[in-house]
C-alpha cells in the first residue's frame, strides 16, 4: 500500500506503467527478472556497448485505474484507490460535549485530551458527568473522571456523578466511551426505586467495587453490595453478591448472596438470587409467619402469593395451617378505576380443631366473615350512583379467630351492611329511585335484620301555583307536595339460621305510599309559620285474623292466629301546623374584659298535630271469658295497623345555642375570639288532647359542647317524666309532684366524653398551624370493621408500619431532635355511662372508661398502650402494651395482652422496606382458648 501511494505521487497523471504494477505483482518471476536487467545495464557501462536481451515483448494483463483526486489537495491523506477495502471510520459524536470546571481547563495537544480540574462537569445529549477530576480525550471519544485527595486530612471529595438518562451513578471513579457507550465503574452506588413513590430507606441501593456498563440496559457487577439502608458508606446491613447481572428499574440476578449485618456474614445464604426492582405491581410470593400454638401445634400463617390481574385489579389469597387440621385462607382484591369508581372484597375463613378426633374436648369450628367496600366517583355518572359497605360473617369470628389480625375488632359487637343502587330522572318533575339491601347483625345475641331489599321512589317537590323559576310568597304560592314511596322485604333471623331456606320463614313484605302537602309563609315578620297535611296509602301482601279455634274443646280453646296471604290495604291522614322564631340575646361585660359578650340564641317552636281514629279497620272477637277483644288484622304486619284511638296534641320543641367573645391573647388581632360554650341544649314534649289519662309526654332533652380548646367533647341525653309510678312500675295519672317527689322524675340519662391531648396541646400555637390529622392507620382499623383509633388496641400486621411511619423521612440521627426532658406523647380518654330509673331503680346500667396513649421515650423508642375499666362488671377491657424500635433499617415490634380471654404476645423483627420486607423474624402466642 505504501508502494502504491509512493508511486502515485510521482505519476499523478499517469495512465499505465508496465514496469511499476508489474513490480507490485506478487509474482515469482519478479526477482530473476530484475537481476537479468541489472546485470545488463552493468556490462553495458562497462564495455559501453549495446547488448539486445532476448526476451519477447508481450502485453501485460494488468491495467493501473485511472485516479480522479488530486492527493496533493486532501489533507486527511484517505488513499485514492477507487477499490480500497478498509472501511471508513464513521465519528459516533452527534452533539456537541460541553464542559466547564472551576479551577482551570487545560487542552494538550500533543496528549490530545482536555483536563479539568475542580467542580468539573461535562454534558453530552443524556450523559452529564460532574466530579473533582475530569480527563476527556477527544480522539478515543472517553472520558475518566476521578474524586479529588485532600492531603490536608487525607480525604476524597467531589466525587463523580454520572447520569444517563434517569440513571444516576455515584462511583469513586469512572471510565465512559462516548461511541459505544461502555463504561467502567470503580466503587459505584447507585438507588433504584421498585415502587411508586419509595424514597430513601424504601428504595434499594446498589454498591459494587467494579461495575461494567454493557449497554443502557445491562450493567455487570462484581463484589457488590444490596442494601436499603440510608448510610450507603457504611450499611448497618446488606446482602453481598458476587457476581450479579442488573438491569437498571427491572431486576438483580445474583449468584451467591449472603447477608451482613454491621459486617459481619449471618448464615442467611442462596447459591443464587432474584431481587425485582420493577416499577408498579408484580406478582409473587408473600412470604408466611411460622410458630407454635400450644392447643393446635406448628402453624404457617399468611403465606400466599399476589396477583396483579389488571392495570385495575389485583388479587392475593393468604392461607394458614395448623399441624392438628386446622386451616384458614383469607382471599383480598383491590381494585380502583380513576374517575369511575374503587373498592375491595375481603373474604375469610377459618376451620378451627380444637384437641384431638377421639378425646372428649375435640370441637370443631367454622368461622367466616366477608367485607365488600365500593363507592364511585361523582363525576362517572351523575344520575346514578352504586355504593356497597358489606361486613357480615359469624357472630364469634373476630373473638375465636386465630389470626392475630383480628385482635382490634375482637371488642366489637355489631356487624351491619347497606349495598344500594340510586337512579334519578332528572326530567320535570324529577324522580329518584333507590334500591337498597340491608343487614344488621348483634354479635352478641345473634340475631340479624335483613331488608332484601328495599325500594324507595320520591317525586321532586312541586308547586302548582307559582311559576317554576320565580320568586314564592305568599301562602298560595307556597303551596307544595310530593309524592314518596318506600317498599319492603324485611327478614328477622339468627346466626345458625344465615344463608338457608328457613330464614325466609318471617318475612315481611309491605309498601307505603306518601303524599305530604304543605304550605309556609311569615307572620308578623319574625314568625314563620307552615301548615301541612299527610295522605298514606299502606299496602300489604298478608294480613292475620284472631279468633278462638272452633274444632278444640271448650276447655281447651284457644285464642289462634290465621295468617290471610293476599293484597290488602288500609289508609291514615292528619293534619299538623307550626309556628317558630329565633331569639337573641347578648350580655356585654365590655371590651377591656376577658369575656367580653356571650350570645344566646333560642328557637322555640310550637306545632300542632291532628289524626282521627280508623276503626274502621277494626275487628272483635270473643274471648272464653265472653268479652269482646278489639283487634286489626293489619297488627303484625310490616307497617303495623292505624291507630285506634284519635290523637290532637300539641308539641314544643327549643333548641339553644351559646357562645361567647372572648378577647384574643393575640395582640395584633383586631377582632375578638368567638368560642362555643354550648353547642347544643334541646328540649322536647308534647300533650295529647284526646287522651284519657297521661296526656303529657315525658320531656325529652339532649346537648353537647366542645371545651379545652375543642379537645374534649362532651354529650349527653336524658329524659324527664312528670308522672308518677304505682307499686309496680306502671304509670298513673298523677303527676310526680303531687305523689310526694319533685316536679320531673328523672327515667334515663346519659353521658359520653371524649378527650384527646398531647405534647403540643398546652404549647402556644402559632397562627396557620393546623391540628394533627388522623393517625396514618386509622382507615386501616376502619376499613377492617374497628374503630378508627386504638381504644380497643391494635391487631398486629407487619405488613403495616406501625409506631415510626411519620418519623421515617428522619431516620438520620442527625435530623431528629433530642427531646431531653420533653417526650413526644398522645392520650385518648373516652367515658361512657347510663342511667336508668324507669321504675325507680335507679340502675347504672352502663359505666366504663377507655383510654389509650403513645409515648416516644427517643427518636426511636415508642411505646403505646391501650384498655379500658368497666366500673359496673369490676374489670379491665382488652388491655394491651406496644413497644416498636425503630433500628435504621430495622423493625422491631412486640405486642402485649396481659390477662383476658385474649391473652397473647407477639414479637416481630425485620427489614423496614417494602422491597426486601419478607426478610423477618417473627415468633407469636395465641390465644388461650377456654378463657374468659
Amino acid at each position: 500500500m505504501k508502494n502504491m501511494r509512493k508511486f502515485g505521487l510521482q505519476k499523478p497523471s499517469q495512465a499505465i506503467t508496465k514496469i511499476g504494477f508489474i513490480a507490485l505483482q506478487a509474482n515469482k518471476h519478479l526477482f530473476p527478472l530484475l537481476f537479468v536487467l541489472l546485470m545488463g545495464m552493468v556490462a553495458s557501462a562497462q564495455e559501453d556497448t549495446l547488448v539486445p536481451l532476448p526476451i519477447k515483448a508481450t502485453k501485460d494483463t494488468i491495467t493501473a485505474p485511472l485516479l480522479t483526486t488530486n492527493i496533493l489537495n486532501d489533507s486527511t491523506g484517505i488513499d485514492a484507490v477507487e477499490n480500497d477495502t478498509l472501511p471508513k471510520k464513521k465519528s459516533y459524536l452527534l452533539d456537541k460535549i460541553a464542559y466547564k470546571a472551576k479551577d482551570y481547563v487545560r487542552i494538550s495537544q500533543k496528549e490530545q485530551k482536555i483536563y479539568l480540574y475542580d467542580e468539573a462537569e461535562i454534558k453530552y445529549q443524556d450523559t452529564e458527568l460532574k466530579a473533582g477530576i475530569i480527563v476527556l480525550d477527544y480522539i478515543k471519544n472517553e472520558v475518566y473522571a476521578g474524586r479529588m485527595y485532600n492531603p490536608a486530612d487525607s480525604t476524597y471529595s467531589q466525587l463523580p456523578y454520572f447520569k444517563q438518562g434517569d440513571q444516576e451513578v455515584i462511583p469513586d471513579s469512572i471510565r465512559f466511551n462516548f461511541d459505544t457507550e461502555k463504561a467502567l465503574i470503580f466503587n459505584s452506588r447507585t438507588e433504584q426505586q421498585p415502587t411508586l413513590g419509595a424514597l430513601g430507606s424504601d428504595a434499594m441501593k446498589v454498591l459494587a467495587q467494579v461495575t461494567k456498563k454493557e449497554n443502557d440496559s445491562v450493567y455487570f457487577l462484581k463484589d457488590g453490595k444490596l442494601t436499603t439502608s440510608k448510610d450507603t458508606i457504611d450499611p448497618d446491613y446488606y446482602i453481598r453478591v458476587r457476581k450479579a447481572k442488573f438491569v437498571p428499574g427491572k431486576k438483580i440476578i445474583a449468584g451467591f448472596s449472603n447477608m451482613y449485618i454491621v459486617d459481619v456474614p449471618t448464615p442467611i445464604a442462596l447459591p443464587f438470587a432474584y431481587f425485582p426492582l420493577t416499577t408498579g405491581r408484580t406478582a409473587g410470593l408473600i412470604f408466611p409467619t411460622f410458630g407454635n400454638d400450644p392447643q393446635r401445634g406448628y402453624f404457617i400463617q399468611n403465606g400466599g402469593y399476589y396477583f396483579p390481574i389488571s392495570e385495575y385489579v389485583d388479587f392475593s389469597i393468604l392461607g394458614d395451617f395448623f399441624t392438628n387440621g386446622s386451616y384458614g385462607f383469607r382471599a383480598q382484591s383491590i381494585y380502583a378505576k380513576r374517575y369511575r369508581f374503587r373498592g375491595n372484597i375481603n373474604f375469610r375463613f377459618e376451620n378451627l380443631i380444637t384437641s384431638q378426633k377421639g378425646f372428649s374436648d375435640f370441637s370443631r369450628n367454622t368461622l367466616y366473615n366477608l367485607q365488600i367496600s365500593h363507592t364511585q366517583d361523582p363525576k362517572a355518572n351523575p344520575n346514578s350512583r352504586f355504593s356497597a359497605s358489606v361486613n357480615l360473617g359469624s357472630s364469634n369470628y373476630y373473638r375465636e379467630s386465630a389470626n392475630q389480625v383480628n385482635l382490634a375488632n375482637t371488642q366489637n359487637n355489631n356487624l351491619s351492611s347497606s349495598i344500594s343502587y340510586s337512579k334519578t330522572f332528572p326530567s320535570y318533575p324529577s324522580v329518584n329511585v333507590s334500591i337498597t339491601a340491608t343487614h344488621n347483625q348483634n354479635t352478641n345475641t345473634e340475631a340479624i335484620n335483613l331488608t332484601l331489599p328495599t325500594v324507595q321512589a320520591s317525586m321532586e317537590r312541586i308547586f302548582p301555583f307559582a311559576k317554576r323559576d320565580g320568586i314564592k310568597k305568599g301562602i298560595i304560592q307556597n303551596i307544595n307536595l310530593q309524592y314518596n314511596l318506600r317498599a319492603e322485604n324485611r327478614l328477622t333471623t339468627t346466626d345458625s339460621l344465615f344463608f338457608t331456606p328457613k330464614m325466609f320463614d318471617n318475612a315481611k313484605v309491605g309498601a307505603r305510599h306518601t303524599i305530604p302537602v304543605s304550605t309556609n309563609f311569615k307572620v308578623a315578620k319574625y314568625f314563620s309559620v307552615s301548615l301541612g297535611a299527610n295522605y298514606e296509602d299502606v299496602w300489604t301482601l298478608e294480613t292475620f285474623e284472631r279468633g278462638l279455634d272452633p274444632d278444640d274443646p271448650d276447655s281447651n280453646r284457644e285464642v289462634v292466629l290465621d295468617t290471610i296471604n293476599g293484597f290488602d290495604r288500609y289508609n291514615r291522614y292528619g293534619l299538623n301546623a307550626s309556628i317558630g322564631t329565633t331569639l337573641y340575646g347578648t350580655w356585654n361585660f365590655g371590651e377591656d374584659k376577658k369575656i367580653q359578650a356571650i350570645r344566646h340564641v333560642m328557637r322555640p317552636s310550637i306545632g300542632w298535630g291532628y289524626t282521627p281514629s280508623f276503626d274502621q279497620f277494626y275487628d272483635t272477637y270473643t274471648n272464653l271469658d265472653g268479652e269482646e277483644v278489639l283487634y286489626s288484622r293489619f297488627e303484625g304486619t310490616l307497617n303495623g295497623a292505624p291507630s285506634l284511638g284519635k290523637s290532637n296534641s300539641v308539641s314544643f320543641s327549643l333548641q339553644n345555642t351559646l357562645e361567647a367573645k372572648v378577647r384574643d391573647k393575640d395582640s395584633t388581632a383586631t377582632e375578638p375570639k368567638k368560642i362555643s360554650l354550648l353547642s347544643n341544649l334541646n328540649f322536647s314534649t308534647s300533650y295529647n288532647f284526646e287522651a284519657d289519662s297521661l296526656k303529657l309526654s315525658p320531656i325529652s332533652f339532649n346537648g353537647g359542647t366542645r371545651i379545652l380548646n375543642e379537645k374534649m367533647s362532651i354529650n349527653f341525653t336524658g329524659s324527664l317524666d312528670p308522672y308518677a309510678i304505682d307499686n309496680t312500675g306502671r304509670r298513673i295519672n298523677t303527676f310526680n309532684i303531687n305523689s310526694g317527689g319533685g316536679l320531673f322524675r328523672l327515667t334515663r340519662a346519659g353521658l359520653n366524653v371524649s378527650y384527646q391531648l398531647n405534647s403540643e396541646t398546652f404549647k402556644k400555637k402559632e397562627k396557620g398551624d393546623a391540628d394533627d390529622g388522623p393517625d396514618s392507620n386509622d382507615y386501616y382499623r376502619a376499613s377492617s370493621g374497628g374503630r378508627a383509633d386504638d381504644l380497643f388496641g391494635e391487631g398486629f400486621d407487619t405488613g403495616i408500619d406501625r409506631g415510626f411511619d411519620d418519623r421515617r423521612k428522619d431516620d438520620d440521627d442527625e435530623e431528629v431532635p433530642i427531646y431531653n426532658s420533653k417526650l413526644p406523647w398522645d392520650l385518648r380518654l373516652a367515658y361512657a355511662t347510663t342511667y336508668n330509673n324507669s321504675n325507680r331503680q335507679g340502675e347504672i346500667t352502663n359505666n366504663s372508661l377507655m383510654f389509650s396513649g403513645n409515648l416516644e421515650l427517643t427518636p426511636k423508642w415508642s411505646l403505646g398502650f391501650s384498655s379500658g375499666y368497666d366500673f359496673k362488671n369490676k374489670g379491665f377491657t382488652l388491655t394491651q402494651f406496644r413497644f416498636a424500635r425503630n433500628l435504621g433499617s430495622f423493625d422491631l415490634r412486640f405486642n402485649w395482652v396481659p390477662f383476658g380471654r385474649n391473652e397473647r404476645w407477639d414479637f416481630f423483627i425485620g427489614i423496614s422496606s417494602s422491597i426486601l420486607q419478607d426478610v423477618k423474624w417473627e415468633q407469636r402466642s395465641q390465644r388461650r382458648l377456654g378463657r374468659r
